[in-house]
Parts: structure tokens; sequence; C-alpha cells
């Protein structure tokens, strides 16, 4: 009897192998530090960007007023 098919076990395999993968945490926490990571990552981007704009202004102030 061996290497017959048996579709119950077959089955029984498949069912349990699904239930195994929903049950399965971990790529779901991966997602969600990627996610933190790139709200992180904008938010320091919007800060630079401000930063950098108001520093632009700045300087060309300083430059125009030593001409």
């Amino acid at each position: 009897m061996l290497g017959q098919f048996n579709p119950i076990r077959a089955e029984a395999k498949v069912k349990r192998a699904f239930l195994k993968f929903l049950s399965d945490e971990k790529g779901a926490t991966a997602i969600e530090y990627g996610l933190l990571t790139a709200g992180i990552s904008i938010a320091i981007i919007a800060a630079v960007n401000g930063l950098g704009s108001n520093l632009n202004d700045k300087f060309t102030t300083l430059n125009t007023s030593l001409k």
C-alpha cells in the first residue's frame, strides 16, 4: 500500500497547512514594522523639507544684505 493516494489524508493535510498559514502572524508583524518605518520616514522628510526652506530663506536674506 506504499505510494497510494489517500484523498482523506490529503484533505486533512491541506486543511492543517491552511489553518497553520492563517494563524501565522510573522508576516503581519513585518508589514506593520514596514508601515511604521515608512510613516516615520515621511515625517522626517517633511520636517527636513520645512527646515530646508526656512534655512534657504535665511541664507538668501543674508546674501542680499551682504551685497
